[in-house]
């Protein structure tokens, strides 16, 4: 089993990654999808009247602020435009694809937070009316179902609180929960290019970390780089062999990350 997130940031091709899949899934490779939306959320966002807000936590990591309204349009762009998209690129190829949010069947399911503490101009501030969670429960039943029946699960945020709320999840993190509930082989994580040792200069992409010295690399990581790494970390605790950051906007990009372009974690 291998799991592949699809990052939502600007760059990435969709046709390229769909067509990997495609040829991936005929031969055979069980898959489970997880897919972002990031950068067409802000831009709906923006055009709604309700434009983005990032928040960074006391610990140093950057998240979307998720009040209700920002949940809405979250919803609208991921589990929509986004999930729908990618699912039809895959049928027109061939795959049956089923696009499900982590909501749905209670795919994944977690705590919403009480509270969230934030660094903001140098004061810290507490919020509490934000909808966000961790993934820490992954119906593997549903998923195997699916997988069964001959169908390639296509997920996205958000989960399900264990209220039934939904909350938006970080989908590393989640897409990382998912190949430990699976016991993967990989997880694959697309976006623009492996991770970079001097953010954001690509020329200086790190090509090996061992699973021992992810700490030092969390050290260095900036920006969201370090949820990502924090979700390779998770999956590796838990017992996946390798996590493999890699470029999403080339030609068979997950054959090309399974070969060991990017930058692995692990193995």
């Amino acid at each position: 089993m291998i799991i592949l997130k699809i990052g939502g940031s600007k760059g990435i091709n969709y046709d390229f990654i769909a067509d990997d899949i495609a040829a991936l899934v005929k031969e055979g490779q069980p898959l489970i999808i997880v897919h972002g939306g990031s950068a067409l959320t802000n831009k709906v966002a923006e055009q709604l009247g309700h434009p983005p807000q990032f928040v960074t936590s006391v610990s140093g990591f950057t998240s979307r602020r998720t009040d209700r309204r920002t949940l809405e349009i979250f919803e609208m762009v991921y589990c929509g435009q986004m999930n729908k998209g990618l699912v039809e690129k895959l049928q027109r190829r061939g795959v049956n694809a089923v696009g499900l949010s982590g909501l749905d069947g209670r795919i994944w399911e977690g705590p919403r937070k009480d509270a969230i503490k934030v660094i903001q101009d140098g004061r810290r501030l507490v919020i509490r009316d934000d909808y966000t969670g961790k993934v820490e429960k992954v119906n593997t039943g549903l998923l195997q179902t699916l997988l069964d029946a001959g169908t390639l699960p296509v997920l996205t945020p958000p989960a399900a609180s264990f209220d039934g709320e939904a909350i938006n999840v970080d989908g590393d993190r989640a897409a990382a929960a998912t190949a430990a509930a699976f016991q993967a082989e990989a997880l694959v994580i697309l976006q623009c290019a492996g991770a970079a040792g001097k953010f954001p200069d690509e020329s200086s992409l790190i090509r090996h970390i061992p699973a021992a010295k992810i700490d030092q690399f969390m050290d260095v990581a900036e920006d969201r780089m370090k949820k990502k790494v924090m979700g390779a970390q998770e999956a590796l605790a838990q017992g996946i062999g390798r996590v493999i950051f890699a470029d999403g906007r080339v030609e068979q990009p997950v054959r090309r990350a399974l070969a060991g372009e990017g930058t692995v974690i692990g193995g």
